[in-house]
């Protein structure tokens, strides 16, 4: 059966980091891509960023360019999300999502209807 689980989310104050961890299990880890995804309340679910096979190859919504870093450990089969200089609009809850069938271009890492496996979601809230 195939889990993700992510952590590390939690209330911080505008300007702080955090960094979200999200496990896998019942995959094999190093021949899927990752992605992180979020969803406001009320909004839709956001791509954020994602990161293919072995790390080479990452993409990022505009939104976040230059504060979060996506990165991942094949031997310890999680990827992380490095969130600096938070904003209250990067309140969400926080998704991560495992690809299996990455044709290995940028585009197709945006698309969560590309990705077969969820997570049940970390909150992150921040405030102004």
């Amino acid at each position: 059966q195939v889990q993700l689980v992510e952590s590390g989310g939690g209330l911080v104050q505008a300007g702080d980091s955090l960094r979200l961890s999200c496990t896998t299990t019942g995959l094999t880890f190093s021949s899927h891509a990752m992605g992180w995804f979020r969803q406001a309340p009320g909004k839709e679910r956001d791509f954020v960023a994602a990161i293919g096979w072995s790390g080479t190859v990452t993409h990022y919504a505009d939104s976040v360019q230059g504060r979060f870093t996506i990165s991942r450990d094949n031997s310890k089969n999680t990827v992380y999300l490095q969130m600096n200089s938070l904003k209250s609009g990067d309140t969400a809850v926080y998704y991560c999502a495992a690809q299996r069938t990455w044709s290995g271009d940028s585009y197709s890492l945006k698309g969560p209807s590309n990705y077969n496996y969820w997570g049940q979601g970390t909150q992150v809230t921040v405030s102004s």
